[in-house]
């Protein structure tokens, strides 16, 4: 062809080469740089998203699955079961759904209720002001329980005057086991046995986004109907996974409905054939499944069942969490929630001392090596630590000596002089249970000034018994 250009075979070969190897050394390099990432990476101590095992990385990142592939279905399988165990239920409907756990309080407003239902929902929080907006999106009447105070949990007996006076039947009633803003957690055993003396037949939903895996849950035997998380708190994989539980109660409420769900992606009725058929692995479609997500999750829920029971698991979160506020209250801070028997396990909401805003605490922290988060909540100064999945159950990794050192070290970066302990307070555990914590903290500051301000004040403290 007249102005056409022949290039000979040898020349395209070697171009070729070329190519392949720039590709191949992009490549390397750009494994080179996620490997130094995940071994330098800032150790992450926020309440949730949360530090994970090498093995759940890797299954986000492997190779690409089909959603119908017969491994993935057996895998599912498995997984459904092992959601099941974490909840402590033998009959409940589990569904896990790509999406973050907010997406659980639209399929329960969406799917359990109607508009011009009458719901009650416990709050004690940021999250449970989320849950009321939901409900009220969907036509719901919602009447709120609140403590008087932040920091609070409404007592038994406001829930049950509330629903004893209820003007119109209650359908259901939702309580935040753990509201990740305030550090507050419910007693939802005795939450539940007070909503059954009150209103029978009312749905008892629970939001577990930051309670499932680590705070006492038993789904069967408390008589729960709903509970809903997340994949990237206490269950230890990536975000991006919902996952929910229904009662065989719950499952009738949705089955007699009047009206058509009102949603289309989140309606548990297109999705039950679905999870009905992944746990007998026979494979259905709906909506693509996020497959690498479902993959993180199946090993972190196998690592977790094969390393603890899940009441141990319960106690060992419970144990950590003691120490770790025992030892910040010890320093002289105070904690959002106003007492011990209304705190979280899975975080402390840490009162910053007079003088000090976020901004002086958090990049300080983040300076030594641990990502802590601020507050949520308008009106008071805090910030907040989180204590779960693998920083409270293998103490080897040292993760709470790591943040209870860049805590102190920060604070004291800030000015922070420690204050004795407010009038009254006394440690759950005794001071020995905390001393090995304490002295693996100074170790972790090494030659740092603060590591010798520390040592000073446990001389102090110690000497009085805090």
């Amino acid at each position: 062809m007249r102005g056409s250009t022949q290039v000979s075979p040898s020349i395209m070969s070697s171009q070729t080469l070329a190519r392949q190897a720039r590709f191949a050394a992009l490549l390397a390099l750009a494994i080179a740089c996620m490997a130094a990432s995940v071994a330098s990476h800032d150790l992450l101590m926020i309440p949730g998203p949360v530090e994970m095992t090498d093995a759940v990385r890797e299954a986000a990142g492997g190779a690409a699955l089909s959603h119908m592939d017969s491994g993935f279905a057996a895998r599912f399988s498995e997984l459904i079961n092992m959601v099941r165990q974490v909840v402590v239920t033998k009959t409940g409907q589990p569904y896990i759904i790509a999406g973050s756990g907010s997406l659980g309080w639209d399929a329960f407003s969406a799917n359990m209720l109607e508009s011009g239902d009458h719901a009650v929902v416990i709050n004690t929080g940021y999250f449970g002001d989320r849950w009321v907006e939901c409900m009220e999106a969907y036509g719901v009447d919602v009447t709120q329980v609140r403590a008087p105070v932040t920091g609070i949990a409404p007592s038994l007996d406001e829930i049950f005057a509330t629903l004893k006076g209820a003007k119109k039947p209650v359908k259901a009633v939702t309580v935040t086991a753990v509201d990740t803003s305030t550090g507050v957690a419910m007693d939802v055993k005795a939450v539940a046995e007070t909503i059954r003396r009150a209103v029978p037949n009312a749905l008892i939903a629970v939001d577990g986004v930051c309670s499932v895996g680590a705070e006492a849950l038993y789904f069967d035997d408390w008589g729960i109907d709903y509970v809903m998380t997340g994949s990237q708190k206490a269950l230890g994989a990536p975000p991006g996974l919902a996952i929910m539980v229904a009662s065989q109660r719950a499952m009738a409420t949705l089955k007699s409905r009047k009206t058509p769900v009102p949603c289309y992606y989140a309606s548990l009725q297109r999705w039950l054939p679905i999870m009905e058929g992944l746990e007998v692995k026979v494979l259905k479609y709906f909506a693509t499944p996020a497959v690498q997500l479902v993959q993180s999750l199946h090993v972190s829920l196998t690592e977790i069942m094969a390393a603890s029971s899940v009441p141990e698991r319960f106690a060992q979160h419970d144990k950590v969490s003691s120490i770790v506020k025992d030892t910040l209250e010890s320093w002289g801070l105070s904690l959002v929630t106003g007492n011990r028997a209304s705190e979280a396990n899975t975080l402390s909401a840490v009162v910053l001392p007079e003088g000090l805003e976020v901004s002086d605490v958090v990049p300080r922290a983040a300076k030594r090596g641990v990502i802590l988060s601020g507050g949520l909540l308008p009106g008071i100064k805090y910030f907040r630590i989180g204590h779960m999945h693998l920083s409270a159950m293998q103490p080897g990794l040292e993760h709470m000596s790591q943040a209870l050192a860049a805590v102190w070290g920060a604070l004291h970066d800030a000015g922070y002089k420690p204050q004795a302990p407010r009038q009254g307070w006394t440690a759950r555990l005794p001071a020995s249970d905390r001393a090995p914590l304490l002295d693996k903290v100074v170790k972790s500051l090494g030659e740092d000034p603060a590591a010798a301000a520390l040592s000073k004040w446990t001389e102090v403290s110690s000497k009085d018994e805090l």
